[in-house]
């Protein structure tokens, strides 16, 4: 049977009725397969740099590759790498993740992805930055997921707000913050803190490690100047059985958007690590 890289795009209803859109990417060869989902971080996308080579390589590597987009996080299905629904992104908030990722992992788990041939007792969940804590979070709370991988992960949300923030919030309603890579100003609203605030039990990140009880892998780079390393070890620290990498290349591990040109090694050896990772605890040798 010939080979062939399958990529079709998805969109999910959440429990609040929000499409939560994204991609599925596998090598069709008659194999079910285990999935790996992957959550993007704060002011990311499913289609950033290399996020898109990484499902492919995920694909290759014999796994279903499946990326979301949050689906308040700013962009939409027709400007897929633009920040354009600029009212959505102020709205969002992380319990909204939460039910994006549960939408996702269910649709996994029952056949809900297209025609990708998944198998539902072989989930493994993965995020960066912001998108790290969430998997995190829904990976304590849900026995569907069977591996866990972060990539630079925060190690909290609440006590990632500033005062100033929180100044902004009390006085005018809203903050902002700036995309540094195309000097938009994004306004954060006020929801986002009160929903923080009013569920920290259920968004308590450092809790959650706590829980964890599946196979987990925390990759962070000593020079992440978005996420300080010390943010992983206080993670690994909760959890006895966690691996922690050290990797190099900061938060991105040295990729950046637009993707061109090759992978650099930095992130090409997280690539690596992360694939074994899954290999060794979706058990991808049982599709062979």
């Amino acid at each position: 049977m010939s080979e062939s890289l399958r990529e079709v795009s998805f969109a999910v209803d959440n429990a609040r009725g929000d499409a939560v859109h994204g991609d599925v990417r596998w090598v069709e060869d008659g194999r079910v397969k285990p999935a790996v989902l992957f959550c993007h971080g704060f002011k990311g996308f499913k289609d950033w740099g290399p996020f898109p080579a990484w499902g492919r390589a995920l694909a290759r590597a014999g796994f279903v590759a499946v990326h979301l987009n949050f689906s308040y996080n700013g962009v939409t299905p027709e400007a897929p790498t633009e920040f354009t629904a600029l009212d959505a992104f102020a709205q969002n908030t992380y319990t909204r993740e939460l039910d994006d990722v549960d939408a996702v992992v269910e649709a996994a788990a029952t056949g809900g992805l297209r025609e990708a041939p998944i198998d539902a007792e072989r989930i493994g969940l993965m995020g960066h930055s912001r998108g790290g804590g969430i998997a995190l979070l829904q990976a304590a709370r849900d026995d569907r997921v069977s591996a866990l991988a972060t990539w630079a992960a925060v190690s909290g949300f609440v006590e990632r707000f500033t005062d100033e923030q929180k100044k902004d919030w009390e006085t005018q309603g809203y903050t902002e913050v700036v995309n540094s890579r195309t000097g938009q100003v994004l306004r954060l609203d006020k929801v986002l803190f009160d929903d923080a605030m009013a569920h920290q039990d259920a968004l308590d990140v450092r809790a959650a490690a706590e829980r964890l009880d599946t196979p987990w892998l925390l990759v962070h780079a000593p020079d992440d100047a978005s996420v300080p390393f010390h943010e992983a070890e206080l993670l690994a620290e909760r959890n006895g059985s966690a691996l922690l990498v050290e990797a190099s290349g900061g938060h991105t591990f040295g990729g950046s958007h637009p993707h061109e040109g090759d992978i650099p090694d930095s992130l090409q050896y997280v690539w690596d690590r992360t694939a074994a990772f899954f290999n060794t605890h979706l058990a991808l040798e049982a599709t062979g």
